[in-house]
């Protein structure tokens, strides 16, 4: 039974990231390009501005929390498993091509996640816990005119909140690295994950804003040793990309071969996934952020996607210049980036299972607390602890199930959220502003001035 309905979520990703998700992300991502007159190229100086501006920024404000703690809590979610493992199956899957893909997804996604964000802050509310509540199921209803469209949005938000993909990769990973029982492991990262949910989005803001910055210096750092060690290859890997990307790629090595469509089928997919373009997770988190102007934390999460898919192409470019990207999908015993670390560094075979339990661990708590608050807006008594006892249920489950098949269930809630999700942002299209940069007043406002 489990067999079939495996392989009908694998026909639905087929075809949905082969056609529908390409198209919908393209057309918004065009049009948003088009009628900004590319302010992704025009507005990164001040992009990049307010990022640094919010680094010393102090506010009287009591309500929701400091916008650089909502950003990397945004960023804890996005930043995961998915960026060093699911990435690179990408490009085993549909070939060297996908990275050009990849790239497309990140260009088009900045804007898509721009509008997102700016929706999610601007028809937030205030709720009883001194912060904010916002995201899909408050501007889709505005969207679209109906209350059921919020109940479905929450009830996906819900199964893609309990993150069973990275949940199962942490447990492969450890419990491979420490030879240690599956299920001991899988109770001990729950442990560590209910720790941090109870906080609520406060308590995993901080957990995430003193974890991911080290981790992106350490990453970055020796991805990119790496690439400088190959870079003779450099530009051979970079035609290899591009011709790829439009022709798809003949069977090579251990790799059995892929066609265009395949390339931007795992590239569109693999960012999408990866930076949570159009999914809604990001704008319910990030609308506790406590600033009262939407276009600022737009900004900084335009910024995120930026971060995340410029760690989607080193993961991507390690395994490129190396030549393991041959590799046949579940032949290795870990994880591609880590092989192709390994010569360079010691003790990747323990330094790696860290890492990846670092990035599941905050993505993990993350993606919950979005779960979460989307079961309080459907139940705002019980909805939570309703939650809690099915999400650890079916990351108990899926845990002992292949890495793929769980895959395949996150990407298939994530298509339908981003089919749902798309439509509610083009509709509302015209309330979003996209500033190019803040005025005075902006600043004065954010740290309690008048």
């Amino acid at each position: 039974m489990f067999t079939d309905i495996f392989n009908f979520f694998a026909y639905l990703d087929t075809f949905f990231w082969g056609y529908i998700g390409f198209t919908l992300i393209m057309f918004l991502g065009v049009y948003f390009t088009w009628t900004t007159r590319l302010f992704q190229i025009r507005a990164f100086p001040s992009i990049v501005r307010t990022f640094g501006q919010s680094l010393f920024q102090r506010s009287s404000q009591d309500r929701g929390i400091h916008p650089l703690k909502a950003f990397f809590a945004s960023v804890g979610g996005m930043l995961g498993v998915g960026n060093v493992v699911g990435i690179v199956t990408a490009i085993q899957l549909g070939g060297p091509g996908a990275l050009f893909w990849v790239w497309i997804a990140g260009f088009a996604g900045t804007l898509i996640k721009y509008a997102e964000i700016y929706l999610g802050l601007k028809h937030r509310v205030l709720n009883d816990r001194q912060s904010y509540d916002g995201g899909p199921m408050f501007f889709l209803k505005k969207a679209f005119g109906v209350q059921w469209i919020s109940v479905l949005i929450c009830i996906l938000l819900c199964i893609y909140g309990a993150e069973i993909y990275q949940f199962n990769v942490v447990v492969d990973t450890v419990a491979y690295a420490l030879d240690v029982n599956r299920l001991f492991i899988a109770v001990c990262l729950l442990g560590l994950v209910l720790y941090a949910v109870i906080g609520g989005v406060p308590r995993v803001a901080k957990v995430c804003s003193w974890i991911m910055p080290l981790f992106m210096l350490a990453y970055v750092s020796m991805c990119l040793w790496v690439i400088g060690y190959h870079f003779a290859s450099l530009p051979a890997v970079f035609m290899l990309v591009l011709k790829s990307a439009f022709t798809g790629h003949a069977a090579v090595g251990g790799f059995v071969g892929s066609t265009m469509l395949l390339a931007i089928q795992n590239g569109m997919a693999g960012a999408s996934y990866a930076a949570d373009i159009g999914i809604g997770y990001d704008s319910t988190i990030q609308s506790e952020s406590h600033t009262v102007y939407p276009e600022r934390q737009a900004r900084m999460a335009f910024l995120g996607v930026c971060l995340d898919n410029f760690i989607c192409t080193l993961s991507i470019g390690v395994v490129l210049v190396t030549g393991l990207w041959q590799t046949p999908v579940g032949s290795e015993g870990a994880p591609l980036v880590q092989l192709a670390l390994a010569p360079h560094f010691p003790f990747m075979a323990t330094l790696m299972p860290f890492f990846i339990f670092i990035l599941g661990y905050t993505t993990l708590i993350a993606y919950l607390i979005v779960g979460i608050k989307c079961a309080r807006y459907l139940h705002p008594i019980r909805g939570a602890s309703w939650y809690m006892v099915y999400a650890i249920g079916v990351m108990l489950f899926f845990c002992f199930f292949d890495q793929t098949q769980a895959l395949l269930v996150m990407r298939v809630a994530g298509a339908l959220l981003l089919m749902i999700n798309l439509a509610g942002i083009y509709r509302l299209r015209k309330e979003v502003v996209f500033e190019l940069a803040e005025t005075p007043q902006t600043h004065l406002a954010e740290v309690g001035g008048t």
